[in-house]
């Protein structure tokens, strides 16, 4: 007896990636023309839009008069699309930005008359354990994965959703190859023996490929074909099919992240490449959240702003923007539109605290009093009662600038001061000197060699080269580190409320800042880049080997396991299809172990080596795809000279120490994110 194979039309369209955006978008146009051509004649069943509507709205803009007949084949089931607005990266967004996902992309969806929808992750680069909650909370009950799923069945619970593991992947163009029938036969059914040793009586089968058109003889050939083989019937149907008729067999629980990259890759290189980006996505998502925050409290002022900024957000999410393995090109258009993201976040901020000073005052304070002890504002005044000037600036006052009233003239461009007060004052200590600083939490020392320590804590700046890319880093085989020498230390600011120092060291200057009171002490580092295909970390050495990490994912705290003992140079492949383990994994906001925690401004990458947890502050590589990666032993995209991702020139890093459980982590990165608030 035939198994029945349930085989999809799709498209994976990334908006942006190896084209630009506008690029992408009239091959758009062509590809989805003629889907709909092929659905209306009835020449196929169905097709399935990749789980986002953004491709769709894109098209919409160049085709206006093509909404009545997309309306017309959703009702009829032809066409689904949804849940999401863009299939975003899931260790790089956070739960709030994954929640706008859903919640604008659902409404979009029904909007067009869509009901049906499946948490449709096929192309994702492995999978957040805290996701199929969130699927959950929205009324999807069923999931699609592929990359990052170890040895498992094809069907199985994922942290208690339904869900099927694409075991050959998405990427099933062969009926797109110009070989004969038979060919195309004799490769259908060695993949589908694949996916029927991990599957039960029914199998699924997409078909299609990245930016691929439909075939439009597609049905003659799914005919043809299935006259050749022996064991498979395939029928073009959809997915929700396929859910139906195996929604009894899901039997096999998985619940934990899939990040394993032994069968499919999951490119974890991704969360060093362009840190640039990185930073600017950090600092945008959290202004948004706070600026969202703030306006739902005051009775949804600016929800369309809002939205518009989310989308703007989301649409650089997507996982080869936000992943940063773009051109060049793709990625200057990425920060423009994060710049606008922040610039619709802080000006709401600003416009309630002028239009609401009170109620936003009485907000902020709230959200201030619950992680920290010492705040920033702003005043015409040189000096302020109880307080201590850090910096100055000329500008309008915001009296002026936001009152809709007025308009600010010469006259009005003044100096402006920050200051420092404390809000919970106490008899904590703050002491600093040329080589030291500390609280009563935290003690930063320089040792007559040049070692820094933080408590117990040692820490180094180090640096490697890398031959990868920016999908994977390419580890050197008996490589040698190099590592920062400290040549000079001076106090760099000295006050009440704050200290800092200036470390001088053979790679850049480091700023080191410590308030009254906090847990964090906090680092600074502008520096010039001048080096290609090299790797940057600040590495924080224990006296114990760590076997454990916690780390922030979607705002909640996972722990993952590692070999310490591990050296990633030592296990390069030597044969194709490979891309080598690794002990990197991604975090957003903070990673620890049971001594100390780090809270970082869109530094993205950990990995663990040793005795020593270490944090990347830049991977410069020179090209998307490397055919030579030492790390991976097949291309994942196109050999495309990438000079953006070397990140020549000024760069930024940003990120903090501080001696506290895991329960404390978001209380510890709102205090650090705080700052880009105030």
């Amino acid at each position: 007896m035939k198994k029945k194979v349930i085989a999809y039309l799709h498209t994976h369209w990334d908006r942006e990636w190896y084209r630009e955006f506008e690029v992408f978008r009239l091959r758009l146009i062509r590809v989805f023309d003629n889907v709909l051509d092929l659905l209306q004649s009835g020449k196929i069943p169905s097709f399935y839009f990749d789980g986002q509507v953004s491709a769709l709205l894109d098209y919409l803009e160049l085709r206006p008069e093509n909404e009545p007949l997309i309306r017309k084949l959703i009702k009829e089931k032809k066409l689904f699309i949804g849940p999401c607005y863009t299939l975003v990266d899931e260790y790089l967004t956070t739960k709030e930005c994954f929640e706008k996902n859903l919640e604008i992309g659902i409404k979009i969806s029904k909007d067009f008359g869509c009901t049906d929808f499946i948490g449709y992750l096929a192309d994702t680069f492995g999978h957040s354990k805290n996701i199929p909650e969130i699927f959950k909370n929205y009324g999807i009950d069923k999931c699609v994965v592929w990359r990052g799923c170890p040895d498992i069945p094809s069907e199985f619970k994922f942290c208690g959703i339904n869900t099927v593991n694409l075991i050959r992947g998405y990427f099933m163009d062969i009926f797109s190859a110009p070989i004969t029938i038979e060919q195309k036969a004799k490769w259908l059914k060695d993949n589908l023996d694949k996916i029927a040793e991990k599957s039960e009586n029914v199998l699924l089968l997409p078909i299609g490929a990245d930016h691929l058109g439909v075939e439009p003889d597609i049905s003659k050939q799914i005919k043809m074909v299935n006259n050749l083989l022996d064991n498979y019937e395939i029928e073009l149907s959809n997915p929700f099919k396929y859910f139906e008729l195996v929604k009894n067999i899901f039997k096999y629980k998985w619940n934990d992240e899939l990040r394993d990259n032994s069968k499919t890759f999951i490119l974890q290189g991704c969360y060093s490449a362009r840190a640039n980006i990185k930073r600017y996505n950090a600092i945008a998502c959290y202004k948004l959240k706070i600026a969202d925050e703030i306006q739902k409290a005051l009775g949804n002022k600016y929800f369309s702003a809002i939205e518009y900024a989310y989308k703007l957000l989301l649409k650089n999410q997507a996982h080869d923007g936000i992943c940063g393995c773009s051109t060049d090109e793709v990625h200057l258009e990425n920060i423009t539109r994060y710049k606008k993201v922040i610039q619709v976040a802080e000006t709401i901020l600003k416009e309630l605290e002028f239009i609401y000073p009170k109620e936003f005052g009485k907000y902020m304070l709230s959200i201030e009093k619950n992680c920290r002890s010492v705040i920033e504002f702003e005043s015409e005044n040189i000096k302020e009662k109880n307080s201590q000037m850090i910096s100055s600036r000329k500008g309008f006052i915001d009296d002026i600038l936001y009152n809709t009233q007025r308009i600010p003239i010469t006259e009005d461009y003044t100096p402006i001061y920050k200051h420092l007060k404390q809000i919970k004052p106490n008899s904590d200590i703050l002491k600093v000197t040329n080589n030291s600083l500390e609280n009563s939490h935290v003690k930063l020392t320089i040792s007559k060699s040049g070692k820094i320590k933080v408590n117990n804590i040692s820490i180094d700046f180090i640096r490697y080269n890398d031959k990868g890319d920016t999908y994977n880093f390419g580890a050197v085989k008996n490589d040698i580190c190099e590592i920062a020498k400290v040549i000079d230390s001076k106090i760099l600011l000295k006050g009440e409320y704050r200290c800092g120092l200036k470390i001088k060291t053979t790679f850049f200057e480091v700023l080191v800042y410590l308030d009254k009171n906090s847990e964090l002490l906090k680092f600074h580092i502008d520096w010039d880049n001048k080096y290609k295909n090299k790797i940057w970390q600040v590495s924080f050495g224990t006296d114990k080997h760590l076997t454990n990490t916690y780390s922030l994912d979607l705002g909640k705290i996972i722990t993952r396991k590692f070999d310490p003992y591990y050296d990633i140079k030592k296990h390069l492949p030597k044969t194709k299809g490979i891309e080598v383990k690794t002990n990197t994994a991604p975090m957003n906001g903070y990673v620890g172990v049971d001594e100390f925690g780090i809270i970082t401004k869109g530094l993205t990458e950990y990995e663990v080596n040793k005795k020593a947890l270490r944090i990347t502050i830049l991977r410069s590589i020179g090209v998307i795809s490397n055919p030579k990666n030492p790390c991976r032993t097949t291309p994942a995209g196109p050999p495309l000279e990438v000079i953006g991702a070397q990140q020549s020139g000024k760069n930024t890093a940003e990120f903090a120490i501080g001696f506290f459980k895991p329960q404390k982590a978001n209380q510890r990165f709102n205090e650090f994110m705080l700052e880009e608030i105030l």
